[in-house]
């Protein structure tokens, strides 16, 4: 069933002295989730300093480019132009729950109102002033361009790029020109949340060297295929090629709010073999406790 949206500013329908939702008094009020965005900021820009100090990469971190014109099946970009010049050092990063806290947004959600593409556009163009720098965002942005690396922002709001680049600033995370080191859904031609051709984009400009974001799509189209199982979705995720990748080109940041990672029915999360209640002892050993053996 349809349902009208609230009209922006309209007064909440919570009190201030309700719970908010556990998933979001995690990520925007808890020390430990702070912790673990200083953790991996720390790390990407340690990672990517010591990139900048080596030779120059041959070829761009892995990131979803596999197809038609790719030299690489796992998807990766040169690093030198057609003249054989090297392109410059880019790190490419998702923005929202990535590098800025969507914090009055998820206000106005908390106090009872539904998400709407309403909402979400008024929000695009005027919240910027309602969002807060993800802990160690701005240090590891200083780092990385003391360092002679480009953060590039590939985000899938699409309503105001000026909206985009003016919460990243006043977040403190310094400017991001539209089109070059800002891109927003639909600036490859695709009407379409999926970001490998915005990576393609990027690529052919910089030497993509890490990617940085909330959602598995963040780093390549193929984890959220919408034919793949959640279960499917995580193993793919850590095992294999993509396994080797997390904190050596790719940097994951927790967001338990919304996304793609926000899915799954009993059922689906807990697998027969892992059910257990009180009163059903299991005889076999977990299949970790055999591995090696």
């Amino acid at each position: 069933m349809a349902t009208t949206a609230p009209p922006v500013g309209a007064a909440p329908v919570s009190g201030l002295d309700s719970d908010a939702p556990d998933s979001m008094r995690w990520l925007y009020a808890s020390g430990e989730a702070a912790g673990v965005s200083i953790q991996t900021w720390r790390m990407l820009a340690d990672y990517a300093e010591k990139m900048a100090r080596g030779p120059a990469p041959a070829r761009s971190v892995m990131m979803g480019l596999a197809g038609e014109g790719s030299a690489d099946p796992i998807g990766t970009a040169s690093c030198r132009r057609p003249d054989g010049s090297v392109k410059p050092l880019a790190v490419v990063f998702d923005v929202d729950e990535t590098v800025i806290l969507n914090e009055g947004y998820e206000y106005f959600l908390a106090t009872g109102h539904s998400y709407s593409r309403e909402t979400w556009e008024a929000w695009e163009r005027s919240g910027a002033a309602a969002v807060s720098p993800v802990p160690g965002a701005v240090t590891g942005l200083r780092r990385l361009r003391a360092a002679g690396v480009t953060p590039v922002f590939n985000t899938n709001r699409q309503y105001s790029p000026e909206g985009a680049a003016r919460a990243i600033a006043m977040a403190g995370l310094g400017e991001a020109v539209h089109r070059d080191t800002l891109f927003l859904r639909g600036d490859d031609g695709a009407n379409s949340s999926g970001k490998d051709g915005r990576r393609a984009l990027i690529a052919e400009r910089y030497c993509v060297i890490a990617l940085a974001g909330d959602n598995l799509g963040d780093f390549a189209d193929v984890f959220n295929d919408d034919a793949r199982g959640i279960q499917a979705r995580r193993t793919l995720a850590a095992r294999g090629d993509f396994a080797q990748l997390w904190g050596q080109g790719w940097f994951a940041f927790p967001n338990p709010v919304y996304g793609d990672s926000i899915k799954g029915t009993i059922g689906e999360v807990f697998s027969e073999n892992r059910r257990w209640t009180p009163g059903t002892p299991r005889s076999d050993a977990p299949a970790i406790m055999n591995e090696g053996q």
